[in-house]
Formats: C-alpha cells, sequence, structure tokens
C-alpha cells in the first residue's frame, strides 16, 4: 500500500492521457478490434507521456501514482479503448506492486523498478488452462537447478505479447508433495525454451493480442526470481495480496470505463430515436427512462466502491480482510458494467448489433470481463469462506 497524496495524484493524470491522445485512441479502436492486431501506435504514444511508468516512483523516473490515481487513469484509457487500457494494465500493476512493497520495506522486487526504469515492459502469464486458482496453485512446473528454476508449462492470455521483455510467472515446485512450493519470478523474452504461440482470435479485448506462452525448462535465474512460498493461501502475503490490489483494480477500472461509455452513448442517442408509435423521442418511453435510471445508479454505486476500496489501499488502510474487499470490488464492478452494457444494446434496438455501432464492440470487450481471475465461479467461493473462516486451502474443497 501507498501514502501518496491523492491530490496530487490526480494533478497528473492530465499530462500521462491528454485529450488529444484519447481522441486519437478512440479513433484508433475500431480498427484495432476489426483487423485483430496489436496496438502498436497507442502503445507509442502511452510510452511517450510516460503512461507506462505512472506508477514506478519518482525516484525510478515515474509519476508515483498509487493505486487511486491508477485507476482514475485506467477508467478515462477504458472509455476511449478497452483493450488498449486491459493490456497496459499487465504491466502497470508489477511496477504498483513493487512500489508497494518497497514502502512497505521488502526490496523483493526492486528488480522491475530497475528495469521498467530502463524501458522494459512488464507481461503477466499466470493464465493456464486447467487452473482456477491462478497465482497460488500452478500446473506449471518448477524444477530447482543450479542457480535457479527451470520452468516447464503452458501459459495462456499472454497480454502484451508484441511488446513485452520480461513476463512474470508462477509455477509449482512439487519436489515435497507434503509440502508443495509456488515460485514466483521473470523471464527475459530471449530466454531459451520460452516459445510465444499465436492462438489469439477472441470475441473481445482483440487488441490485447495475448498469445499463449510455452516454457520448455526455460532457466530463471535466482536473481530474476522474487518469492518461494507455500502453494495455497497458505503462502498469501503482501505479495500476492498486491497482485490482488493492482491487477484485479485495474481490471475492474478498465470495464467499468467501457461501462461509462456505453451509458454516455445510451443517453446521447435515446433523444433522437424515434417511433412512430410515439408522439416524442424514445427519450419519453417510460421502460428507456427506466433502464437509463437502472443504469446510472448503477453506474454509481460501482464508482463509490472503486473509489473507496482504490483510495483505502493506497492510503495504507489495514483492512484485515483485504481479500475480500478486493476480490468483492472486481466482481461487483466488472458485474455492473456488464448489465450497464446489455441495456445499453437493449436500447439501441437494431442498431447496436451492426460493427460500425460502437455498442457492437463495446459489448464484445465487456463479456471479457468475466473471464479474469476472481470471476462468478471462484469470488463466491473465496469471499464467502473467508467470511465464514472455511479453510480455502482444505483438500476437501465441497461438502
Amino acid at each position: 500500500m501507498t501514502t501518496s497524496d491523492p491530490v496530487a495524484s490526480a494533478a497528473s493524470l492530465d499530462g500521462l492521457l491528454t485529450e488529444e491522445m484519447l481522441a486519437r485512441f478512440d479513433e484508433r479502436a475500431p480498427g484495432y478490434d476489426r483487423d485483430n492486431r496489436f496496438f502498436d501506435e497507442d502503445f507509442a504514444e502511452l510510452r511517450d507521456s510516460g503512461y507506462l511508468s505512472c506508477a514506478l516512483p519518482v525516484e525510478y523516473g515515474g509519476s508515483g501514482l498509487g493505486l487511486l490515481g491508477y485507476s482514475k487513469l485506467a477508467r478515462r484509457l477504458g472509455y476511449v479503448a478497452p483493450a488498449t487500457a486491459l493490456a497496459v494494465n499487465m504491466h502497470v500493476y508489477w511496477t504498483g506492486l513493487a512500489a508497494d512493497l518497497m514502502k512497505m520495506g521488502d526490496d523483493s522486487c526492486r528488480v522491475i523498478l530497475e528495469r521498467a526504469a530502463e524501458g522494459h515492459v512488464f507481461a503477466a502469464i499466470h493464465g493456464e488452462a486447467g487452473n482456477d486458482m491462478p497465482l497460488l496453485l500452478s500446473t506449471t512446473s518448477a524444477e530447482r537447478v543450479d542457480g535457479g528454476w527451470s520452468i516447464s508449462g503452458h501459459k495462456i492470455f499472454g497480454s502484451l505479447t508484441p511488446v513485452w521483455t520480461y513476463a512474470g510467472f508462477h509455477a509449482m515446485d512439487s519436489s515435497d508433495p507434503a509440502g508443495p512450493k509456488i515460485v514466483h519470478g521473470f523471464l527475459p523474452r530471449d530466454t531459451e525454451g520460452l516459445q510465444i504461440v499465436e492462438t489469439w482470435d477472441t470475441l473481445g479485448m482483440r487488441a490485447t493480442q495475448s498469445q499463449d506462452t510455452v516454457l520448455d525448462k526455460a532457466f530463471c535465474p535466482d536473481e530474476l526470481c522474487v518469492l518461494v512460498c507455500p502453494a495455497g493461501f497458505a503462502g498469501a502475503g503482501p505479495f500476492q495480496v498486491g497482485i490482488f490490489a493492482w491487477a484485479l483494480i485495474g481490471f475492474a477500472s478498465v470495464y467499468h470505463g467501457a461501462g461509462r461509455r456505453a451509458f454516455d452513448i445510451t443517453v446521447s442517442k435515446m433523444p433522437t430515436r424515434t417511433s412512430i408509435a410515439l408522439t416524442h423521442s424514445m427519450a419519453h418511453h417510460p421502460e428507456v427512462q427506466h433502464h437509463v435510471a437502472e443504469m446510472r445508479m448503477e453506474y454509481d454505486a460501482a464508482d463509490a466502491l472503486l473509489d473507496r476500496t482504490a483510495g483505502d489501499w493506497e492510503a495504507g488502510v489495514q483492512h484485515e480482510d483485504w481479500p475480500v474487499r478486493l476480490v468483492g470490488t472486481r466482481q461487483t464492478v466488472i458485474n455492473t458494467a456488464f448489465d450497464i452494457v446489455d441495456r445499453a444494446l437493449d436500447l439501441s434496438g437494431g442498431a447496436g448489433a451492426f460493427r460500425a455501432n460502437r455498442l457492437a464492440q463495446l459489448f464484445r470487450d465487456v463479456r471479457m470481463g468475466r473471464l479474469h481471475p476472481g470471476n462468478r465461479l471462484l469470488a463466491p467461493e473465496l469471499i464467502g469462506k473467508l467470511c465464514l473462516g472455511v479453510d480455502p486451502d482444505s483438500p476437501q474443497r465441497w461438502g
């Protein structure tokens, strides 16, 4: 957690993401989606503006934003270019985590700050098929070798594939079956045994270009291994909770911005929609009013929750139930965006079904929100168990 000044953080936002930049991103987003290609031009502008360094401490050449300041930034970017915002979040969450740990007196992730300050780009390759407990368990193997670890496995959803230079991974050392351990580290792009497999042709968030990464005895040296801990919740500490904070709140912020865009499109369009059965525009239809009211109330509630959670984290509030708060905020905010976009599509009539209509892209992009960690299957389980005092590591998961 950080203790940066929220006022100072807010004042830094405009320089990192200008209105002119946002207008260009807005114009390019449909093309990236249509062509299923990476947001090269957006990325170059974000790098030049300092957006990629927004969470880096000032002493490392960054803006020193805390989680609340970054969340507001990500919402603005997500409003015009959700895929761009989502992919860049994967880099920012590593730098934000490292900065927070340093402020806690833990320099285990100093290497992230040092390499990011040099211009390196970090990605997250935590996703794995057949693992619904990401970060805490792994289907990827870690074997201890001289000077480091040998990593083998198949990772999915590796956002920023065209540009990343370091990939943050986790893998499991099962050499002691009674005490498996999770190894957290980083692999340079040119690591022998690391292969990118292009699979990304998806429903939404297409510009993220989140390709698969196959690891075949890829060597991670000890200096790039930042943590070895027990598997499961037993090993969860500031590192894991910090990732939950920066990654999940970052995800939520992006989708929240997309939800706001869908709301604004709707309220601007309804006064111009007409029906032969109405004297006035569709803005006078009682069900349109009902849905718009529900959209606004949902948005405001999610906005307040997002501000409260991110603000408390940035201020260093010592909540004992941070995992519950972080997973719950991610779940609530993304589900709200989902519902807002659904209502927006309903109110659009047939127009929203056409690719030329921005709502069609927003609808597809926001579908992807439910696939991120802390989804509708996992979030209720974790929140319920932690609130009830049920051990989430129990071998008998249910019953």
